[in-house]
């Protein structure tokens, strides 16, 4: 049989295809369970996170915090297992107050957290909620301890966190039983605080050291076996959409050069001893702010290597190479 050569039409490729298959007409008793994801890391291990600064030319600083979903999709279905964080911080100023403002001798912080309209599956408003609200009162009282204010008097600042992609409460699966919980929200207050403080370091803001964010939960052992009393489990960084169930979970913002908290929100029954909930957030902590650092040290080693004169450049240079650029150095 010979090939169809008219290029005036498509042809059909020479082997067979099939259709994607987007949702099953029938499905079996345990299927969505079945697509359900499962925690493989460590119950101390963090998920792997993306940090950069100075995306945002207009700004003062800026940076953006995402955690991708270390779980591949299922070959059973097109909907991700789980969902990734991503957020983008910009800091406006420091600014003058308006005349009509009553004087004040240290800076004013001003944070405003907003979820963009596609950012959880449930599609959200354009104007800002109690939850947003909230939020930003979190991320207030987490950088308002960290800022040298004093040096900045009758000036002003905010920082706008704006939410890409956030952490759901629970699996998709369940049809929305977890919908509303909150478990989500403290990754995403734990990663407002990382992003904005690096942010705020990148807007060369005097602050007293670095803040991080960091969240821990109990969850039940899923090793335990059916009949005996459930057995709790404390996961540094969980992720709500890999457990059936969450008892208790607590986010921190942690300052790490004095040993404090500066922010602390626990959800649940922490039983009788909190505090290995909040020990188990402040290690998550400090596993954001080595990435923190470094991303930092990164950005910092840029910048002045872009402003040093290029190698042979001096009092004898010749005419053409133009007129040399003083370098500004800030303390």
């Amino acid at each position: 049989m010979a090939m169809n050569t008219d290029r005036r039409r498509i042809n059909a490729p020479s082997g067979g295809t099939s259709a994607p298959v987007f949702a099953r007409t029938v499905k079996e008793q345990g299927y969505l369970q079945s697509l359900r994801p499962a925690r493989t890391r460590a119950p101390n291990d963090l998920r792997k996170i993306f940090l950069q600064t100075s995306i945002i030319p207009s700004a003062s600083g800026s940076a953006y915090y995402e955690i991708p979903s270390d779980i591949s999709p299922s070959p059973k279905s097109l909907i991700p297992p789980t969902s990734s964080l991503k957020i983008v911080a910009s800091i406006q100023g420091p600014k003058p107050l308006p005349r009509s403002a009553p004087f004040s001798p240290t800076l004013l912080l001003t944070t405003t957290v907003k979820f963009a309209p596609f950012a959880t599956r449930i599609r959200r408003g354009y104007i800002r909620d109690s939850i947003e609200r909230d939020l930003g009162v979190h991320v207030e009282a987490a950088l308002r301890g960290v800022i040298i204010g004093e040096r900045w008097p009758k000036s002003g600042v905010e920082v706008v966190l704006t939410i890409l992609e956030a952490d759901e409460d629970g699996f998709w699966g369940d049809g929305g039983k977890g919908e509303g919980s909150g478990w989500g929200l403290l990754n995403v207050l734990a990663g407002c605080i990382t992003v904005a403080s690096a942010a705020i370091a990148d807007a060369g803001i005097d602050c007293v050291d670095l803040v991080s964010g960091g969240v821990a939960a109990i969850v039940p052992n899923p090793e335990s076996k059916n009949g005996e009393e459930t057995e709790v489990l404390k996961v540094l960084d969980p992720s709500p959409a890999e457990h059936e169930d969450i008892i208790a979970a607590c986010a921190v913002g942690y300052l790490a050069g004095r040993d404090e908290i500066t922010e602390i929100w626990m959800k649940g029954n922490v039983g009788v001893s909190p505090d290995d909930l909040v020990e188990g957030a402040t290690y998550a902590a400090l596993g954001n702010l080595a990435v923190l650092k470094e991303v930092l040290l990164e950005s910092i080693q840029a910048r002045f290597a872009s402003q040093q004169p290029q190698s042979g450049a001096g009092d004898g240079a010749n005419a053409k190479d133009g007129p040399q650029q003083d370098v500004e150095m800030s303390g």
